[in-house]
């Protein structure tokens, strides 16, 4: 039972940090721009910065389901940060990519992220954080 509780602490512990730094990254962005995104649409725009993918991949690819996925990219259009047009020979599938100011927001939104964790990295150590970078990117075969 011991073992169980200790997992869970793990679990609980690794849930509330991503919690913490999505909260605190988001505020960074807040706090510098009068675009607000979410992070779902931060997650979208993960998907297709420098590619141009269907509305149907990225739909496939993020644990969002189909209906909000949408009503994220239509959101996404609206600040200008999105564009979607027609895929040649396809009459039902839409493509989309960034415009230049959704580049710009994205690359700025990076910079911010790696900053914070340059302020990780100057608390806790390179080593450290080198060692749970490896460790959360490691195959836990779950």
């Amino acid at each position: 039972m011991e073992a169980k509780l200790k997992n869970l602490d793990l679990i609980d512990t690794l849930s509330e940090r991503h919690l913490e730094l999505r909260k605190k990254a988001e505020g960074l962005w807040n706090d510098s721009s009068n675009i607000y995104l979410s992070n779902s649409e931060w997650f979208i725009m993960a998907r297709i910065y420098k590619k141009q993918p269907t509305i149907a991949y990225v739909t496939r690819n993020v644990d969002i389901s189909r209906q909000a996925t949408h009503k994220f990219i239509k959101n996404l259009k609206a600040k200008g940060l999105v564009e979607i047009s027609d895929v040649k020979h396809n009459k039902r599938d839409k493509s989309i990519r960034l415009t230049d100011l959704g580049e710009e927001c994205y690359e700025k939104n990076e910079a911010l992220k790696a900053d914070l964790e340059k302020k990780i990295a100057d608390t806790i150590g390179d080593e450290k954080v080198e060692v749970l970078n490896k460790i959360l990117k490691m195959d836990w075969g779950l």
